[in-house]
């Protein structure tokens, strides 16, 4: 199955999943969105578990070299673990991939720290959702880069391909390039705004949407 398949694949599964929903929205930015997007509704077994199927396939198209996945506190922490675990059973991939997260508060027992999971070392791959103002990442390369190991990659569930700022000031690139450029690694997407216009255009049952979102993305696209 070609990668295209597989992120039209990952459009409609979050459909399903009621995690990408039409309408319209008001955003963390205060614009109005057609579509919304919520990565924490994927939240059964069955369907984590899908999804960790998905960012491993991105992985495996990537042809990304890394050692192991970190996941920043705390949506990244599901979705780290269900990558490794999508991994090892990959037919694509060879070998058991080690994961590590962070806690948002040290403990003062026990291991201590702020670290779980396997010791932070090699080339390290993100684990996030989706890339609004690139905090997590920020915070999630300089503990990776304290402990002595590369950042290698994000991978992150949607790229919304939005530009930041007011409307008569709008910034010149997207979050996840602002990232990819700040920190000289790739951002690695499932999905794209791109592939969910693709799947409006390919479905008569979703048109309704589709003015709507090409609109929404001449407005504020990259």
């Amino acid at each position: 199955m070609s990668p295209s398949s597989h992120r039209a694949d990952f459009v409609r599964f979050s459909l399903e999943q009621g995690v990408l929903r039409f309408g319209s929205f008001k955003v963390k930015s205060g614009r109005i969105s057609p579509y919304f997007f919520n990565a924490g509704l994927f939240n059964t077994g069955r369907s984590v578990g899908r999804l960790g199927g998905f960012y491993a396939q991105a992985l495996v198209d990537s042809g990304l070299a890394f050692d192991m996945l970190f996941g920043p506190a705390y949506k990244g922490i599901p979705l780290s673990t269900a990558t490794a675990v999508a991994l090892a059973d990959h037919p694509g991939w060879t070998g058991d991939v080690p994961f590590a997260f962070n806690r948002k508060e040290a403990k003062d027992h026990g291991e201590g720290g702020t670290l779980v999971g396997a010791p932070l070392q090699g080339r390290v791959v993100i684990i996030d959702d989706v890339i609004t103002a690139g905090t997590s990442v920020r915070e999630s390369v300089d503990i990776i880069r304290n402990a002595g190991a590369e950042p290698a990659a994000v991978v992150i569930a949607l790229d919304r391909m939005e530009r930041a700022g007011a409307d008569d000031a709008l910034s010149a690139h997207s979050a996840v390039q602002d990232v990819a450029a700040t920190y000289g690694m790739p951002v690695v997407s499932i999905a794209s705004l791109e592939d969910i216009m693709a799947v409006l255009r390919d479905d008569p049952a979703l048109g309704e949407h589709k003015e709507a979102v090409a609109a929404y993305r001449s407005r504020y696209g990259v």
